[in-house]
């Protein structure tokens, strides 16, 4: 864990304080979701997790409505990522494989906000800190700190021009910080196009293409409740995710739940002994901010996974239930 205080490195400015105060959280919120929508840059962002590092190389472009992204990786797996709002496709260039799947940016920096709407401010209260700088651009500072243990807190620097997230901690309740990704260099207004990324995500000549279907479906039409509800975290999406032919009983159900800041995705599918059972040892792991609980619920195996405290994901395992 990085052991610095999140309060300690910011230069306080009463201009914005009052800045903040003045736009109102919910049109803060706002700017900060629509701000990925309507630029174009090229960068280099790093993701720090207690002693883990990783380093990826970002060209992004969005005309106010469609977005599209390619990562690149520049530590670990070589590999290549392009987003179209949900559809992804990862380049893998050592096997010569690609993956083509669609799916939710659910808290994919620097897109924070799976949703931007009032109900964030029922669980969280937004203060101003200061202003700073990251990659030498000029940032407002601010904190959104939870109002209940059930997630975490959140310091974050936006670019003054834009309102884009150029940086983001993730904090525990004594401040310090669980996760941090930035922005270590960042060109703005950069000559991106979508046509140019298009024609890059779409040419997979000389690689094998393995697609997964999505068949979007809800929890209780594959007969799942939570008999207890975990406050604040409402459902996003519920898929089954069919592959290779597998029969619709036997594939792996997914269900999101989204506070509009963090999500848990619950992962449901049938208990293999073999496969399963040596795992009943590790039922709760973390590594910085993302925590994962697994457990055994009759003939089925669940794992829960999110960037919340590790009781938030008990909630949600221990509240699954079958109705059927």
């Amino acid at each position: 864990m990085v052991q610095a205080s999140a309060l300690a490195q910011p230069v306080l400015a009463p201009a914005a304080a009052s800045a903040v105060a003045a736009t109102g959280i919910e049109r803060w919120l706002m700017r900060l979701h629509e701000a990925p929508r309507a630029c174009a840059y090229i960068g280099t962002f790093v993701v720090t997790a207690g002693s883990d590092m990783s380093t990826s190389r970002i060209w992004h472009v969005g005309d106010g409505q469609r977005q599209m992204a390619r990562v690149e990786s520049l530590t670990g797996v070589l590999r290549t990522t392009f987003r179209r709002n949900d559809e992804v496709i990862t380049f893998l260039a050592g096997s010569r494989t690609v993956i083509h799947e669609t799916r939710e940016a659910l808290g994919l920096f620097p897109n924070l906000l799976n949703r931007a709407d009032a109900s964030v401010t029922r669980f969280y209260r937004l203060r101003s800190v200061g202003q700073g700088r990251v990659a030498g651009l000029a940032a407002d500072i601010v904190q959104l700190m939870p109002i209940d243990p059930l997630r975490f807190g959140y310091q974050i620097w936006t670019e003054q021009k834009t309102g884009l997230m150029i940086k983001l901690q993730t904090l525990d309740p004594a401040g310090n910080v669980l996760e941090q990704a930035a922005f270590s260099d960042l060109q703005l207004d950069a000559p991106v196009t979508m046509a140019k990324l298009k024609a890059m995500m779409d040419n997979t000549q000389g690689y094998q293409v393995i697609s997964s279907t999505l068949v979007k479906t809800t929890t209780d039409e594959e007969g799942w409740v939570l008999g207890t509800p975990v406050p604040g975290f409402a459902p996003v999406r519920c898929y089954k995710r069919l592959e290779g032919g597998a029969p619709a009983g036997n594939a792996p159900l997914q269900c999101v739940f989204s506070d509009g800041l963090a999500s848990v995705s619950l992962f449901i599918e049938p208990f293999d002994a073999q496969r399963h059972g040596r795992l009943l040892v590790y039922n709760q792991v973390s590594m910085g901010a993302t925590s994962l609980r697994m457990r055994q619920l009759g003939l089925w195996w669940v794992t829960a996974v999110g960037e919340v405290p590790a009781p938030t994901l008990a909630a949600f395992v221990q509240g699954l239930e079958r109705k059927r």
